[in-house]
């Protein structure tokens, strides 16, 4: 099958500095993807490119909008934003306050006439639980409401791809969840593609079937979520995704398999899950690996190697973040995460060592 949107070798440069480069993106139709990575990363520009807010520099979009019908947006043929079938969610609304919900959702309607653009407020008004609001304004909506009419507004025109920006940050925490997983159900219904920018990550957990990492204008890993936190390609996709501590290491020559070696101990060449060794690089590389907190206990046998820094309290117990005894060394840490039901106190020294055998090690250029 096609894909609903295509998007390849996507470029974007504003003032002479490049914000998007070499982004590409592909979409079945009825797909959700959550666009996620740092401040600036490019995602909402992504957003306001693909709706055509922002001219491209270089690269294609292509929406296949039915069989035969196909969109295709290049540097050759920047299609205006009202020619692109895609709707838009901004992260504040953006409805017109002086304007009622009915009016609001017929806004982009124009060429419908008056019993077409009724009919088909009537419905969206049905589909999202506001049938009793329609002669409302704005401001005499719940956040949720808003939010709600902003979406019947985007789908009124029929659009084949849906953008949202951070569409949940201005929503009570409390219901985010509730009107997440409400509005992914009406989506899923409605065979709707979506892709949303968000900068927290539970959300792209809750709404979307795919995501995609950004960094510095780069798409650097797609996937379903579970299997982008299970096996992150870059050191920086495990960091944004906060999916665990970093422990620096060093590693030895293959002498007796115990190549890796921290200041919690060493670990077999065979307990890495993949394999990192660049040759080619002239950079001093520092190497780091990835340590989820079931990957570390208490051992009493040992001398004490960390000092607990921090305490929180989690509906799993208690929270350490625990820092490395020896701090004049390149091996040590300040940060590794660490649950326990144990109570301890700040600056507490605890004996810990490394267990399990399925690890990724990075290398982190040293200019960090």
């Amino acid at each position: 099958m096609k894909p609903l949107i295509n998007i390849e070798n996507l470029a974007v440069e504003l003032q002479s500095k490049v914000i998007l480069s070499q982004v590409d993106l592909s979409l079945q139709k009825g797909e959700i993807i959550g666009l996620v990575g740092p401040s600036g990363c490019g995602k909402t520009t992504l957003l306001n490119t693909l709706a055509g807010f922002i001219a491209q520099s270089a690269g294609t979009i292509e929406i296949n909008t039915s069989e035969n019908q196909q969109i295709k947006i290049s540097i050759a043929n920047m299609l205006p934003a009202e020619e692109r079938n895609i709707g838009m969610i901004f992260q504040d609304y953006a409805l017109f306050p002086h304007l009622s919900v009915n009016e609001n959702i017929c806004f982009g309607l124009k060429k419908l006439t008056k019993a077409e653009q009724g009919k088909r407020c009537e419905e969206l008004l049905a589909l999202l639980e506001l049938a009793e609001f329609g002669q409302r304004y704005p401001h005499q909506l719940s956040g949720g409401q808003q939010q709600r009419v902003a979406i019947a507004r985007a789908l009124a025109p029929q659009p084949s791809l849906l953008l949202l920006d951070e569409p949940f940050s201005n929503i009570d925490a409390r219901l985010r969840n509730e009107l997440m997983i409400e509005i992914r159900q009406l989506l899923k219904r409605l065979g709707m593609t979506a892709i949303f920018v968000t900068h927290n990550k539970d959300e792209v957990f809750t709404f979307a079937d795919k995501i995609a990492v950004m960094h510095q204008g780069k798409v650097l890993q797609i996937g379903a979520p579970a299997q982008v936190c299970q096996h992150p390609n870059s050191w920086q996709v495990a960091d944004f995704l906060q999916l665990g501590s970093w422990l620096p290491v060093v590693l030895k020559a293959y002498k007796n398999d115990l190549p890796i070696s921290s200041l919690i101990g060493q670990l077999a060449n065979c307990a890495l899950v993949n394999t990192l060794v660049d040759k080619s690089s002239n950079t001093t590389l520092n190497y780091q690996l990835l340590v989820k907190p079931n990957d570390i206990e208490l051992c009493q046998q040992q001398p004490d190697n960390v000092i607990v820094e921090h305490i929180g309290v989690t509906e799993q117990g208690y929270h350490y973040l625990l820092s490395s005894i020896e701090q004049h060394t390149a091996l040590a840490f300040s940060h590794l995460s660490f649950y326990s039901q144990e109570l301890y106190v700040l600056g507490d020294k605890l004996a810990i060592r490394l267990k399990g055998e399925r690890f990724n090690l990075y290398a982190v250029h040293k200019h960090h």
